[in-house]
């Protein structure tokens, strides 16, 4: 469980709410069905239109990552690694052959399967170069469909704030029906601005970044196994290795 997501969107909830209560508010004024209609439906409506229904699709199963995320250990896939390059030293590239199905990391476990079937250095980095390059890409356009629906949240909220106004105006012959729509108007601004910068956006943040973890953490696969094909001596290749650590 990723404790900060979790206290982060509890805390900005109850700030919000807490606030309003303070100054006298109640929790019901700010709960407005009509509003919530049009900014979220609206949003969802103009996110769909800008991306294949497959990447919102996939954007709506990457929030589990944001809540429970589960990073690999550095410091066990480097245990992990001098212990293969010692063996390799000794044996031969060969020995690993029988390690490889144990690797729970499915990217170190391809890696070292290249290295052991006897591919160059420089394409065994080409292909997983290759293939990092195909999975940032795919996780940052799940990002930037957040980062768009956090751009059209606020605007959407504008609407739905005209929609309340021009509901006002069409009933000020009927004073018992201005204060719904001039609800729903105050209400759906706060939906749209509210959902983006409390919501949506630092879920682009928080997925970016972990993106960016993921991706140092392959780079650090990359320089190990091509270290196990090398010869080089374990002790050296540790510390090759713990300059990535310290980029996450």
């Amino acid at each position: 469980m990723d404790r900060a997501s979790i206290i982060g969107l509890i805390l900005g909830i109850t700030a919000i709410i807490g606030g309003n209560m303070v100054e006298g508010g109640k929790f019901d004024t700010i709960l407005q069905p009509t509003a919530a209609l049009v900014v979220f439906g609206g949003t969802l409506g103009a996110t769909l239109l800008s991306f294949p229904f497959r990447d919102v699709a996939n954007a709506a199963v990457s929030l589990r990552q944001v809540f429970f995320y589960r990073r690999a250990d550095p410091e066990a896939i480097i245990r992990d690694v001098i212990r293969y390059a010692g063996m390799a030293r000794k044996n031969g590239l060969i020995v690993l052959d029988h390690e490889i199905p144990k690797i729970n990391h499915s990217y170190l476990a391809k890696a070292l399967k290249l290295a052991v079937d006897g591919t160059s250095p420089n394409i065994l980095r080409e292909i997983l170069d290759q293939e990092n390059a195909t999975y940032e890409e795919a996780h940052r356009r799940i990002a930037r469909v957040y980062e768009t629906a956090g751009g059209f949240a606020p605007t959407i909220g504008i609407v739905g704030a005209v929609l309340g106004l021009i509901h006002v105006m069409e009933n000020l012959s009927d004073p018992s029906k201005l204060g719904a729509g001039i609800a729903v108007a105050f209400v759906a601004t706060i939906y749209g601005v509210g959902s983006a910068n409390l919501f949506i956006l630092p879920i682009a943040k928080k997925l970016i970044l972990a993106l960016n973890r993921d991706l140092a953490l392959r780079e650090m696969m990359i320089e190990a196994v091509l270290g196990i094909q090398a010869g080089i001596n374990p002790h050296y290749l540790e510390e090759r290795l713990r300059v990535f650590v310290e980029k996450q």
